[in-house]
């Protein structure tokens, strides 16, 4: 239950003197609907009104306060006309212009012959310094409810400022005082207000230094924030480390004839990944594991031996791909891996239909199956297993911290691993996976000569592809990466479409083409063709990013580098390089480059190391467009600025970590304050598991 001192933040905003339905339907749309929302949305910027002595001194495009005397309104021959004011005073005239104006009213606020405080924007028209629709018209003595500093909000169509700052001085009528639910010893070393002070600091500004992001109150609200969220995962993992989970123990035979097998010899990384993964397999509480691995490090091979560790013990093990084409890539990969100790590895995805789907469902509820790869059709109701000992998320759609519990839920304690193979920054994979216990592969299996990596302008385009006919010639194979599918009027960015018809004009039937557009047999069918040699040249969008695997390909083009980040670009690269043969990426850019886009290139040409790549992709972009919007699952903040406030991130992981740890069910003083912060930030997941521990 939430706490009874939160009930006035959780109110409705309507309840603040001045909000009627309307308005409080209009703050909705920008903010939220509730007093919580409107206090925890920090202003986008600041108004400084400048009290200046008089007219003459104002310039163009200023927010001024003046004080003037009201000459004559000139109201407009028509409704449509604006209502035009004359004021002035010993220096000078100032119009004030309205539209659609009530006459009765300003000629009660603006009588004739009286003195008037005016604040507001102006801007010269036909050389008449005006004001229109000034923010405050008030009587001299009223001097003081015109702020020097105003906060500015995000606003939507038909809500303005004035309306915005009135929810937030009604709604900060309603801020109880909460019990402090930060260390004491942090506190003071920071010299951080108290949360109620740091919120009024906030809104309510005195000068441009205290509207600054990196403020001593604008850190305590950032951190409360990251706190909340960070309370959360810190509580799931307690939550997972004490579910009972199952002990997978076994002579390790399956495994050892897993490692004989292998076409390659292990790296250092892959052999100490697995022995973390086999520590939390043997160990009778649930794994909750994510393993995450460069480009061509081998995650499938070290979850291979997971999977032969749990078979084992007579465990089934299930593998969840984003996509059907990765699915069945899996199947490929796992069979062969899982050969030698004779076990069962079968595909489930939406399109097993009819009698061949009830073949799998049945195989996988009796135990015949040891090993199914398959698409989140997997945990639809209906498919049952005989014993679900662990599931492995091939992390591409990010699941969240509920999606990874309700997962675990499918098998009877089944342990949990989540492979990504998108480096991420060691902060970033806290506030994503901070739930998680994490393994990295940071090797390249040997023999893997480095990726010679070029950056090329696009009026250089001829010499690559002469480049490209000598070496389809050897026998090597091509990937030609465009960023659209399809020819844009909008958008002067080369298309795959048009990209494949000019390059099969040169090698004709030797080009294929695959985008995002295509059905997945269609995809599947072009992907295995390449594979195969069916193709030499395979023109594509970054639908090939993951799970397109032909070892045979040497080279990389993508073309209109400078649109993809860093990370993408990485992961595109990653595509090559997979063999003993030396393999090349050609960058084309079109010019001229910006500052940071050249940096951003010569980072790629310089290392192949993915982490490294990572950080100095946040540092370049900054957190938000690191790993795209809509694929990067990381949790959104209002107050806190990942960019500004990474330091603090890592104290938040220590101190929740700390904290749920010692005080797993929040029951200090310290840890039922911290109870109101998970229900004010709307974490109350981390309350949830506690009660169902």
């Amino acid at each position: 239950m939430r706490p009874d001192i939160l009930f006035p933040l959780f109110a409705d905003i309507s309840v603040v003197d001045g909000i009627g339905p309307r308005s409080a339907d209009l703050i909705e749309k920008s903010v939220g609907r509730r007093v919580r929302d409107v206090l925890l949305t920090p202003p986008s910027g600041i108004v400084e009104r400048k009290r200046l002595p008089n007219i003459a001194s104002a310039v163009d495009d200023e927010i001024v306060t003046l004080s003037v005397t009201v000459t004559e309104h000139m109201p407009g021959h028509s409704r449509k006309q604006p209502y035009k004011i004359m004021t002035h005073d010993e220096t000078g005239e100032l119009l004030l212009t309205f539209f659609h104006a009530r006459p009765d009213y300003l000629r009660r606020i603006l009588p004739e012959g009286s003195q008037r405080l005016v604040s507001g924007k102006t801007e010269r028209f036909r050389g008449q310094t005006q004001i229109t629709h000034p923010d405050y018209v008030l009587p001299l003595e009223d001097e003081a409810d015109i702020p020097d500093f105003e906060t500015i909000y995000p606003l939507t169509a038909g809500l303005t400022q004035k309306m915005m700052r009135k929810s937030v001085t009604g709604a900060f009528e309603n801020v109880p005082d909460l019990p402090e639910w930060l260390d004491a010893a942090l506190l003071k070393t920071k010299d951080w207000p108290t949360w109620k002070t740091a919120l009024h600091q906030l809104h309510f500004p005195q000068s441009k230094i205290e509207a600054g992001s990196d403020t001593l109150h604008r850190q305590r609200l950032a951190y409360d924030e990251l706190l909340a969220k960070q309370l959360a995962l810190a509580l799931a993992r307690e939550h997972m480390r004490t579910q009972n989970g199952r002990s997978f123990t076994g002579s390790g035979e399956y495994v050892q004839e897993v490692l004989k097998s292998a076409p390659f010899t292990p790296t250092k990384a892959q052999i100490r990944a697995y022995g973390e993964i086999a520590k939390d397999l043997n160990a009778p509480t649930r794994m909750a594991r994510l393993l995450q691995g460069d480009v061509g490090a081998g995650k499938t091979f070290v979850a291979a031996l997971a999977a032969a560790h749990v078979c084992e013990s007579g465990a089934q093990v299930a593998i969840m791909a984003p996509t059907e084409i990765l699915a069945r890539q899996h199947l490929h990969s796992f069979s062969q891996f899982l050969d030698a100790p004779n076990l069962t590895v079968e595909a489930f995805t939406g399109r097993d239909k009819g009698g061949q789907r009830d073949a799998i469902l049945r195989g996988l509820k009796e135990g015949h199956i040891d090993v199914v790869c398959g698409t989140h059709a997997l945990f639809q109701d209906g498919v049952e297993f005989a014993d679900l000992g662990l599931v492995i998320v091939d992390e591409q759609h990010r699941f969240g911290v509920k999606d990874r519990l309700r997962l675990a839920q499918k098998g009877k304690h089944a342990d949990i691993l989540v492979m990504t193979a998108t480096p991420i920054p060691r902060t970033l994979a806290l506030t994503a996976y901070g739930d998680l216990d994490i393994s990295i592969l940071d090797e390249k299996p040997a023999g893997r000569k480095p990726i010679q990596t070029r950056i090329v302008p696009l009026e250089k385009m001829q010499a690559v592809i002469d480049g490209l006919g000598r070496a389809l010639e050897k026998g090597e194979q091509v990937y030609w990466v465009c960023p659209l599918v399809e020819d844009s009027d909008l958008i002067d960015l080369a298309s795959a479409e048009e990209r494949f018809r000019h390059l099969s004009a040169i090698f004709k039937d030797r080009v294929g083409l695959l985008h995002g557009k295509m059905n997945a047999k269609e995809k599947e069918s072009i992907s295995e063709s390449f594979k195969r040699g069916g193709y030499d040249i395979l023109v594509a969008t970054t639908v090939i990013e993951v799970g397109v695997d032909a070892p045979n390909a040497t080279i990389m083009v993508i073309e209109h580098a400078e649109r993809f980040g860093l990370a993408q670009l990485h992961q595109l690269r990653g595509r090559v390089g997979r063999n003993d043969k030396q393999s090349s990426c050609v960058l084309l850019y079109k010019g001229p480059l910006g500052v940071n886009s050249k940096a951003r290139l010569n980072i790629l040409r310089e290392t192949e190391d993915g982490f490294l790549i990572a950080e100095e992709d946040w540092n370049l972009r900054g957190s938000g467009d690191l790993l795209g919007a809509q694929q990067s699952g990381l949790p959104a903040y209002t107050l806190a600025d990942l960019d500004k406030h990474k330091h603090l991130l890592e104290i938040a992981v220590q101190d929740a970590r700390l904290l749920a740890n010692t005080d797993p069910n929040l029951q200090t003083d310290r840890g039922q304050a911290a109870r109101t912060l998970l229900y004010l930030f709307e974490q109350d997941l981390g309350i949830t598991l506690m009660k169902s521990g």
